[in-house]
């Protein structure tokens, strides 16, 4: 078949006219209100935010515009009046009646005025939409300011999605501006409530930056205490700390300035009164120009700062298409770090200049100040003499136990810290638990911040080396006691080492560390394996120190031991002193240690009841 036979063999590729997207609203609807929104609450943030936005574009053609807000309820309606901008009839048919489509797009309503349009606060058309989550009915009264003379248009809209457009008298609305009056859906009445909405409009407006009021009401309370002057430095702290107590509900160890003109950020930060956990997160209160954005901003300031609540203003960031969060982006990152900087800044300055407060903050949230020291070399300089550390001479700084020891010992856990601290203390070996979070990092980034410092870890070897030796003639008298209570713990993996160490009411002491308990685990789990998985096994056998049981040669029971003449009984003490040792350290029991530890107090009750039974 040749070429023009083929073509002409293929059908016709006439241009198909573009098909349009059926919106069902009461779908729609049910989006907004289940998935979109968090609460239906936001439906009078949705009108707020219309009418300052209409105020802002009309301002910025008449500075001198009035700029009101005023709200008028009554029983399963309300009504929302501002003096805006205003619609024309063509306006009405272009942003109501589009889904989605803004009022601060750079042609139509605000054509002429992009250069503020970072004063904007919503898009105007799926703001109004977010209404039907409450109301069953929208009607809208707009009167233009831009076009005096155009007739004043009412757009009346029902949830099934249905509109009409008509125009009235100018009589009907006296000023330009705008007036939405709901009606409330089934069940939804409560929404509409004087109370309920006085409530929300104080909650959501009480930083916008014109009159609004519920009724006689007033909603703004400007300036924002924050911005406010006092007489003192104490009476601001008193008054922030009372603003605190009424939003968040704790009354705070302190309050920190968060002013970054930079990126347009005006607030305060409250640290929280007690402990709370790293993993907890934080949630911030954000106002958008003015307008609460959100309740719960997760992602504000870094993660070391879990012990602050921050409220604040700002016109830099981004909302989300809900505008209940905020979007992840350079903005929000540069943001984060420079309140990151700003709490950082009051630390290093309680630490130069308020050392009473800087405690009483550490007693609480030592455990931030650690994250931030961890990659934070300055932070961790300037707070050495003030971070606390668990130690073998109690509770210090790292400073002051590095200036009494001149080998700064430390454990990786807490339970490799209780099995030495006790005997290391006894010998004037000084350890810090570094088993807590962030500790052995800290200890360990010691050198970099205080040159010559020696940081080394703790382990079973250094330990049994600030032991004091037995005496060799002592040692080998005591060779029978010796290989029975070895042979006794040798399946268990554990080696038995004679020393002399204070204090005498610990008989024996239990040793070992990470590459003794590993081997220990491998050697477990080999015996329990199958052929091949066992041959496996045994190929990683390591050539690791084992676990040791110290008998400490002082004491008065281990003396009494060693004399016992039946190797069995000295075997059943062995195993008691083991499982005794164990519990001390407050170590996890295997299993065959716990069949060790009932296995040994039955034998020591038999031997104890042997004599009676002789009689």
């Amino acid at each position: 078949m040749d070429s023009q036979t083929s073509k002409s063999s293929q059908p016709s590729q006439s241009p198909q006219p573009p098909h349009t997207f059926q919106v069902d609203l009461r779908g729609l609807v049910d989006l907004l209100s289940h998935h979109l929104y968090s609460s239906p609450k936001v439906y009078l943030r949705e009108l707020l935010q219309n009418a300052v936005d209409a105020i802002t574009a009309r301002r910025a053609e008449q500075p001198d515009a009035p700029a009101r807000v005023r709200l008028y309820t009554q029983t399963g309606a309300l009504r929302v009046e501002d003096t805006g901008v205003g619609l024309t009839e063509a306006d009405v048919h272009t942003l109501l009646a589009t889904i989605g489509r803004s009022s601060k797009r750079t042609d139509g309503i605000a054509d002429g005025i992009q250069e503020v349009r970072s004063d904007f606060l919503g898009q105007f058309g799926i703001g109004l939409l977010a209404c039907f989550v409450v109301a069953e009915r929208i009607r809208v009264v707009s009167r233009s300011a831009r076009t005096p003379d155009a007739a004043v248009v009412e757009w009346t809209a029902s949830d099934d999605g249905s509109y009409t457009v008509r125009t009235l008298p100018q009589e009907a609305r006296a000023e330009p501006g705008t007036t939405v009056h709901l009606v409330a859906r089934a069940g939804a009445g409560e929404w509409l409530a004087p109370e309920r909405v006085l409530t929300l409009a104080r909650d959501f407006g009480s930083l916008l930056p014109y009159d609004v009021r519920v009724g006689d009401e007033a909603v703004t309370d400007l300036p924002a205490p924050w911005d406010r002057s006092y007489p003192s430095p104490a009476n601001r702290r008193v008054a922030l700390a009372r603003h605190c107590h009424d939003l968040f509900g704790f009354t705070p160890l302190d309050s920190i300035e968060l002013n970054v003109p930079l990126a347009g950020i005006r607030g305060v930060a409250y640290v929280l009164p007690s402990a709370v956990s790293p993993a907890q997160r934080a949630t911030h209160r954000v106002h958008l120009k003015g307008m609460l954005l959100t309740e719960r901003a997760e992602q504000l300031l870094p993660d070391w700062a879990f012990f602050v609540r921050c409220v604040l203003d700002t016109d830099s960031l981004r909302p989300t298409a809900s505008r209940e969060s905020l979007y992840e982006d350079e903005t929000l990152a540069a943001v984060r770090e420079a309140l990151g900087t700003r709490i950082r800044s009051w630390l290093t300055g309680l630490a130069a200049g308020d050392p009473e407060r800087l405690a009483a903050f550490l007693s609480v949230h030592h455990l931030g100040v650690k994250s931030l020291a961890r990659h934070d070399k300055e932070m961790l300089r300037t707070m050495l003499p003030w971070l606390p550390f668990e130690t073998t001479d109690g509770q210090l700084s790292l400073e002051e136990f590095a200036q009494r020891h001149p080998v700064v010992h430390f454990t990786r856990t807490v339970e490799e810290y209780r099995q030495v601290a006790p005997i290391a203390s006894a010998q004037g070996v000084g350890v810090i638990n570094g088993g807590y979070t962030y500790d052995s990092e800290l200890v360990e980034a010691l050198p970099s911040v205080r040159p010559g410092t020696v940081v080394a870890e703790l382990d079973a070897d250094t330990v049994t080396a600030h032991l004091d030796a037995v005496d060799p003639a002592e040692e080998l008298a005591l060779s029978g006691f010796l290989a029975a209570a070895r042979a006794k713990l040798d399946p268990l993996g554990c080696d038995v080492v004679l020393r002399a160490f204070h204090p005498l009411s610990v008989p024996a002491l239990h040793l070992d560390d990470r590459a003794a308990r590993h081997e220990q685990a491998r050697a477990e789990a080999e015996e329990q394996a199958d052929d091949l998985w066992a041959g496996i096994l045994g190929s990683l056998r390591g050539s690791a120190p084992r676990a040791r049981l110290v008998l400490n040669h002082l004491s008065p029971l281990i003396r009494r031991i060693s004399s016992l003449g039946d190797p069995e009984l000295i075997g059943t003490a062995t195993e008691s002193l083991y499982g005794q040792a164990l519990l001390m350290a407050q170590r996890p029991l295997r299993p065959a240690d716990t069949a060790l530890l009932n296995r040994a107090f039955i034998g020591l009750l038999e031997w104890a009841t042997h004599g009676e039974d002789g009689n």
